[in-house]
């Protein structure tokens, strides 16, 4: 597959994967524009469905505003307005579209993954390894979820698919410890990346979170600068929870970078937007499906088109 044939068959899986999102917002727009004319009832109207995807208050008056006084007449109405948001959203997100970018002189250049349990972290891991492997980078796991047995295995069963080395301890180990070993055994076999799985928390489990900053307490022990990031990985169908696991996460482990999973599975595919309206931090990659080619760079035009239902 040539490289201009796969990055069409990635913007056809994002758009299709934002389709239930951009299906609710076109409806709104073409009711909101049947009087052919954007009066403050339709701003209203359109504002609305911009909160009910999920891209958060202050972003969906700023963009409903940003429409005041636009002329969106005759048969192309629809189309012009979804054209105009798609713009102002893209220049929203611009600032935060950010490729994960590994240090090649860190040998390994950590990686921390965290989040709550369901957000899709383990398998993230997994397509995040295969496509680092595809770039030549020499990349090992570490089964940091010691928590569950399943976390553990679910991460093994990626290694073995994408030939990628995984150090794992029995359930209940200390994680920390194994990612001591993990760290001391990429270091010695030269690996690029080293990516830390970490069992799924919450806030209120302390114990856990206790166990998170004892990680990145070793980590710092043997790398002061590691871990080089720490990811938070979300699962879009949770909607605006998902600023609450920012603000938990980022206070606990410096959060350097989002991955967003699951919008082919809900209509909040604005969230992302809403994310890098209140945060700004850089969202590194999202997911719209299963499958490793299913999880790609974040690119704020591309995103900002298919949320809106146009060609991206």
């Amino acid at each position: 597959m040539t490289e201009a044939s796969e990055k069409r068959g990635w913007l056809s899986r994002l758009k299709a994967g934002l389709d239930r999102t951009s299906s609710r917002l076109g409806d709104s727009i073409s009711h909101a524009l049947r009087a052919r004319k954007l009066d403050d009832a339709a701003l209203a109207e359109i504002e609305e469905a911009l909160i009910a995807a999920d891209l958060g208050p202050v972003a969906a008056a700023r963009l409903a505003d940003g429409l005041r006084g636009a002329r969106f007449e005759g048969e192309l109405a629809e189309q012009k307005a979804r054209e105009k948001l798609a713009a102002d959203i893209a220049a929203i997100l611009q600032p935060v579209a950010h490729p994960l970018a590994i240090r090649r002189d860190a040998k390994p250049h950590v990686v921390l993954v965290v989040g709550v349990n369901g957000s899709g972290k383990t398998t993230t891991i997994g397509k995040l390894a295969k496509h680092w492997q595809d770039e030549g980078l020499n990349v090992t796991l570490a089964a940091g979820d010691t928590f569950r047995a399943a976390g553990v295995s679910q991460l093994q069963i990626w290694g073995e698919r994408i030939g990628c080395p995984v150090i794992a301890r029995p359930t209940g180990a200390d994680a920390a410890g194994l990612v001591f070993d993990a760290y001391t055994q990429a270091k010695a076999t030269g690996a690029d990346v080293l990516i830390v799985d970490t069992a799924g928390r919450l806030h209120n489990r302390a114990d856990l979170m206790a166990e998170l900053q004892k990680i990145i307490r070793v980590i710092k022990k043997v790398d002061p600068a590691a871990p080089h990031s720490s990811l938070l990985v979300l699962d879009a169908t949770i909607g605006q929870n998902a600023h609450s696991q920012v603000e938990i996460f980022r206070d606990m482990t410096d959060i350097t970078g989002l991955i967003v999973t699951k919008l082919d599975g809900t209509a909040r595919g604005g969230v992302v937007v809403a994310l890098a309206e209140r945060f700004g931090l850089p969202v590194h990659a999202i997911g719209v499906g299963e499958g490793a080619e299913d999880l790609r760079p974040f690119e704020a035009d591309a995103f900002a088109k298919s949320l809106l239902g146009l060609a991206a």
